[in-house]
């Protein structure tokens, strides 16, 4: 399988062109929301509250969470928010969510928010984001088993396979800022050189909340959206401290629930601006809770990334942070890790096909999230429904897709071997010159761990290099091509789900082209193979 990291954004307009046909087949964990923005759920620029849209969408959320469940659920995690655009009072927010995928006691609803000016009929995205939701426990103790999502149409395939990537990126998340600090992969700040920069003691932000009845969900614990949105408002009010202004929420990143608040619980809201770049702030927030007797308990923590934006919506020159000693330092410097990752995912999720290099660099700050994209952009390709049958021989069948100005290969088999066996002879490249006559050599640079690694593979000479530099007949008549590539394994993440090996190009310092072979570029290639019946697999 072949393909560019452009078709994220090939796919994402073709979905709309699909999304008519696929309204047709209603998933029955959708639920929509829509809601009409009113002066009282505005700021002082007469724009919706963001505290106010991450209860709306919490609540669709957790709506279609316990449509699929058939009881109650609990709000675990929220992905990053990325918000694009402002809301006003007058227009109406159109939210929609379903479940995306179903674990054992747990499940990713994938979540939309749309607006709509009712006078120009005009729509616009303005986020989206994944959150996951836990089954509560039932009046006997027992957890509940979550029965499986079954996808229907080809959106719903992709998020399906997808998920599994997400979860898995999910559980890594707070340790990939302690390794990045920990190896010395982040260039230290001089603190010293911020003399004339604002205290960061300026900034600090603390508030206590009273849990009210008004406050609570229907589980009678502290409504989680409410939780987010007072920590939207304190972490508002540190940033307007540093700027003297009034700055605009961009994202939020991930963050988890530590513990559930109950009505009657005060919850102690602290925030505090971690650090200020060019045009950006980060503000962390703590939320805790507590009782008259006890000691507190951490609720959720954040990190908030805001813009102060002139008349004519360009972010502004912000002043310099200076951070308190010790605890303000730590933060100081693990907000520049945050924001190189912030950078580092953005750049491989965005990359396009016409960018030269193709290759994204490799550094261990991009290795979680390239990881991701490979695997992920090889299952969107294979979950694509309009793959066409060119030929079929000896039960060999060859599928093409037509995309824009792309073309992809898909060949497929079945064979007389266990899938779990099978990828494990496919997923070891090292012997793939054995039986790949396209594979002259295959050298193993780097064993990042147990299911990502770094190879230099040489393939035969071609007269006129796809990807790499071109050459015509007689120049590059027994020139050999040669790739660097990350492998990406993946297991079955429940039944009915394939063995994937991905692969696609990188680029390394340690091996740059070198005279006598021409660098080739892959930009998406792979194996998916799926156990079938007798134990044989369809690869």
């Amino acid at each position: 399988l072949k393909m560019s990291s452009r078709m994220t954004a090939d796919l994402e307009k073709e979905e709309e062109e699909e999304e008519e046909e696929e309204e047709e087949s209603v998933n029955p964990t959708e639920v929509k929301m829509s809601q009409i923005v009113m002066p009282c759920h505005s700021n002082h620029r007469q724009e919706l509250s963001v505290g106010e849209l991450l209860k709306w969408i919490d609540s669709t959320a957790c709506l279609s969470a316990e449509r699929h469940a058939g009881c109650p659920c609990v709000t675990a995690s929220m992905d990053d928010i990325h918000f694009e655009h402002t809301i006003s009072v007058g227009q109406v927010v159109n939210i929609k969510a379903k479940v995306n995928r179903a674990f054992n006691t747990s499940m990713e609803v994938g979540i939309q928010v749309s607006c709509e000016d009712l006078f120009s009929d005009r729509h616009w995205r303005v986020c989206h984001a994944y959150a996951t939701f836990v089954t509560q426990r039932s009046n006997t103790g027992k957890k509940v088993i979550l029965k499986p999502i079954v996808p229907h149409t080809q959106k719903e395939q992709v998020e399906y396979s997808v998920a599994a990537e997400r979860r898995r990126v999910r559980k890594v998340h707070d340790d990939i800022i302690k390794d990045l600090l920990s190896h010395g992969s982040i260039q230290q700040a001089d603190i010293s050189a911020l003399g004339n920069a604002v205290a960061a003691e300026r900034t600090k932000v603390e508030s206590v909340e009273l849990v009210l009845p008004s406050h609570a969900n229907h589980q009678v614990n502290t409504f989680g959206g409410q939780i987010m949105a007072w920590m939207v408002n304190v972490a508002m009010i540190a940033a307007s401290r540093l700027c003297q202004a009034h700055p605009t929420l961009r994202t939020i990143d991930m963050f988890t629930f530590r513990g559930p608040s109950q009505i009657g619980d005060r919850l102690l809201l602290r925030a505090i601006v971690n650090n200020a770049f060019k045009n950006s702030i980060e503000v962390g927030v703590r939320a805790e809770a507590y009782q008259e007797e006890g000691p507190n308990r951490h609720i959720n923590s954040a990190f908030m990334t805001f813009e102060v934006l002139d008349d004519h919506g360009k972010p502004c020159m912000l002043p310099r942070i200076r951070p308190e000693p010790m605890e303000g330092e730590r933060r100081f410097q693990e907000a520049i890790a945050r924001k190189k990752i912030r950078l580092d995912r953005r750049y491989i999720i965005s990359r396009k096909q016409g960018e030269v290099p193709l290759s994204v660099p490799w550094d261990p700050r991009n290795q979680v999230y390239l990881s991701f994209n490979n695997v992920s952009a090889l299952k969107m390709l294979a979950a694509r429904n309009n793959w066409r049958l060119t030929s079929e021989k000896d039960k060999v069948r060859l599928y093409i897709l037509e995309q824009k100005s792309m073309l992809s290969f898909r060949v497929e088999s079945e064979v007389d071997v266990p899938a779990h066996r099978a990828s494990c002879l496919l997923a070891e490249l090292s012997n793939r010159p054995n039986w790949d006559t396209h594979y002259q050599k295959c050298e193993l640079i780097h064993q990042v761990d147990d299911d990502d690694f770094l190879y230099r593979v040489v393939t035969p000479s071609v007269r006129h290099s796809g990807v790499g530099s071109p050459t015509s007949a007689s120049q590059g008549e027994g020139i050999l091509q040669d790739f660097i590539l990350l492998a990406s394994k993946r297991k079955p993440c429940g039944s009915g789900d394939p063995y994937v090996i991905a692969l696609r190009s990188v680029s390394l310092p340690t091996h740059p082209p070198t005279e006598g072979y021409n660098r080739g570029e892959v930009l998406c290639a792979g194996f998916t193979i799926l156990e079938t019946k007798n134990n044989m697999s369809l690869v």
